[in-house]
């Protein structure tokens, strides 16, 4: 039975990563009415990437022509390096800017 999270993942993960992403799903939910716990939660994956990625990762990268082909390999069929994106500011003057707009039903 496939286990559906609120956000795809992509290819087969090993256990324990799993039970980390159902962690941060539970997390999420648990926080979803509160943008300021969101926003700590998205900076503490944020976090965890910048150090998994600066302090492990930069020191498993190939060192020949067929790890490299390998990883390449692997960004093409997966879903490309990981990056987490921040949401532009522009984004929420816009969603503000919609709200001001919208009359309140009182």
């Amino acid at each position: 039975m496939k286990e559906q999270l609120f956000f795809e993942l992509n290819g087969t993960l090993p256990e324990d990563l799993k039970d980390i992403a159902r962690l941060i799903e539970r997390a999420a939910l648990g926080r979803r009415q509160d943008s300021l716990e969101l926003l700590a939660l998205l900076r503490l994956l944020e976090y965890v990437h910048r150090e998994v990625r600066d302090n492990l990762f930069r020191d498993t990268l190939p060192e020949n022509r067929q790890q490299l082909y390998a990883l390449l390999r692997d960004i093409e069929l997966n879903g490309g390096w990981p990056y987490i994106q921040r949401m532009k500011l522009r984004s929420l003057l816009e969603r503000l800017s919609l709200e001001e707009e919208s009359p309140v039903s009182e």
